[in-house]
This record gives structure tokens, C-alpha cells and sequence, in this order.
């Protein structure tokens, strides 16, 4: 029988790994202290940063997997359900990972601009993969935030605790801005791919069908998240997946509107758009004329 656990408390992630709470919102844990379980199910309603250390299993978000790579990073958020998937003898698992509940940020400046963090709801084949002089950096805001947390708590702790967090957040930034750079080759195949799958939707019946095409369509089809495609995508063209898709309706409007038998409202629907006064407002926006007038122009 599968097993599931619901993580709503740092308490409960302690007891299970094994581990004392010392505070209440926040808590660093050493894997390898788990103890053997048959959990299957994992309900997260906190959030984890995991630095894991050997293979202990398959790990499963929605459709994609990640392995436990060595050196590898990996956020979870609240509402995320995982599933460990392995045929193999329970192993010990190796690493360190940092779980801290939402209430801890709360008021902060930190919850300001927490949304920025697009890394809590990327895919787990996602993940972080850190170099050792990377991952000593990380371990080093773990144990800073592992040594606050074991001081009795004052007035003090939750603006040193959150200050640590929020470093340790920008370093995975840092990190993730390499990791774009350095896995170059494989993020111009993405953007080569998104760009065949865009032209091939706009000249085919998707958009009468579907509608307008959507980022998410384009990350679902190749089995990104949203975020993560976003953040790519962003880095190597300096425009959001939005932008890109808008400015390649407009060339495909541009070449429709040269054929006059065509009305603008014909134009709209073919391209997906529900109301031709949506299509007129973008084209206006994007190249300074209404599409009536653009004809006229040429």
C-alpha cells in the first residue's frame, strides 16, 4: 500500500527526518540521519531548498523527473506534491536541506519581491547543478542559518535568519544566471525548438482552434515549466516568451494584411484572437499604426 505524508509544519518535516526542532518556522536537516520509511506521497505546504548528496531514488513532479544528482540544488513550494519513484533497497540518503515556513517571511521585505524567486516552481528536472566551490557557498549560508536557529530566540533572530535566507537565495540566482550561460548549446536548441513550434502554430488551424498561443502550450510541449522557459528564454533573446510570441503575430499579420481580400476582422480570427478590437489595440501598440492603416500605407 502507498504511503503519503502531509509537510504543513517544520515540526513535521523534523520528526520526519529524524531531526530536534530548534525553531519553529525554520529548520536546517543532515539527510542522513532519515530514518528508513516507505513514503511514496510527499504533500508539501512549506517550503525546501535541497542540497542532495547521492542517488537515492527517482523523484517525480508532474511530468518530469529528477535523479538526485550529486551537487544539485532543488526547490519545493507549498501545494507541490512529489513522488518518489525507486525499484531499488531503501538507501540512506547524503545531503543537507533547508525547509522554512511561509509565516517566516511574512512582513518582510523579503516577501516583497519573493515572487522574483522563479526557481520554487520550476520542475525538478530542473534543478541547480552546482560546482564544489558553488556548493561550499551554499553549505555556508545552511550553517550560518542552522547556527541562528539554534540561539535562543529575540528581537533580533528573525531579522538575522531572513537577511541569511535572502542571501542565500541571491547566490542561487547567481548561480542559475551561470547555469544558463554555461549550458548555452542546450538553451539554443530550446529556443530553435520554440521558434519551429510557433511558426508551425501560427500557419496551421491552432489558432482557430485553440486560440491565441499561449506560453504555457510552448513550455508544456517541451516539458519546461513555465518559469523556467520564461527565465531562458529571457536570457537569450532580452524578451519574455510573451514579447517573442507577440512580435511573431505582428509578422504574421503584417503578411496577411497585404492580401486585401482579407478583412482586419478575418485577419484577427485566423490569427486566434476572440475580438478584432484586441488585435487592432496590439498591432497599434507594436507598430504605431492600426492595421487598416498599415494596409493603406502600403
Amino acid at each position: 500500500m502507498e504511503h503519503s505524508i502531509n509537510f504543513d509544519s517544520v515540526s513535521t518535516y523534523n520528526k520526519f527526518g529524524n531531526h530536534p526542532t530548534y525553531h519553529p518556522l525554520i529548520s536546517v536537516l543532515d539527510l542522513s540521519r532519515a530514518k528508513p520509511n516507505q513514503i511514496k506521497h510527499m504533500h508539501m505546504g512549506i517550503y525546501a531548498i535541497s542540497l542532495k548528496g547521492v542517488k537515492v531514488g527517482d523523484l517525480r513532479y508532474g511530468k518530469g523527473h529528477y535523479d538526485f544528482q550529486e551537487g544539485t540544488l532543488v526547490f519545493f513550494s507549498p501545494g507541490q506534491v512529489l513522488h518518489i519513484e525507486s525499484n531499488e533497497e531503501w538507501r540512506q540518503p547524503q545531503g543537507l536541506i533547508l525547509v522554512f515556513h511561509p509565516d517566516l517571511i511574512r512582513g518582510t521585505n523579503l516577501a516583497r519581491h519573493f515572487h522574483e524567486y522563479n526557481f520554487f516552481s520550476y520542475k525538478v528536472n530542473e534543478g541547480l547543478h552546482l560546482s564544489e566551490d558553488e556548493q561550499e557557498i551554499i553549505k555556508d549560508c545552511f550553517a550560518k542559518i542552522e547556527t541562528e536557529t539554534k540561539r535562543p530566540i529575540d528581537k533580533h533572530s528573525k531579522q538575522v535568519i531572513v537577511a541569511n535566507l535572502e542571501l542565500l537565495l541571491t547566490y542561487c540566482v547567481r548561480f542559475y544566471d551561470r547555469q544558463f550561460i554555461t549550458r548555452e548549446t542546450v538553451n539554443k536548441g530550446i529556443l530553435e525548438r520554440f521558434e519551429s513550434l510557433l511558426n508551425g502554430y501560427l500557419t496551421s488551424d491552432k489558432p482557430q482552434t485553440i486560440g491565441l498561443p499561449a506560453v504555457k502550450y510552448f513550455a508544456d510541449e517541451l516539458n519546461l515549466s513555465a518559469n523556467y522557459f520564461g527565465d531562458l528564454i529571457k536570457k537569450e533573446t532580452g524578451k519574455t516568451p510573451l514579447e517573442f510570441i507577440q512580435l511573431k503575430l505582428i509578422d504574421a499579420a503584417k503578411e496577411k494584411i497585404f492580401d486585401d481580400r482579407k478583412t482586419i476582422s478575418q485577419i484577427a480570427y485566423e490569427l486566434g484572437f476572440k475580438y478584432p478590437s484586441h488585435f487592432t489595440r496590439l498591432f497599434k501598440q507594436q507598430v504605431g499604426v492600426t492595421p487598416n492603416e498599415y494596409r493603406r500605407l502600403n
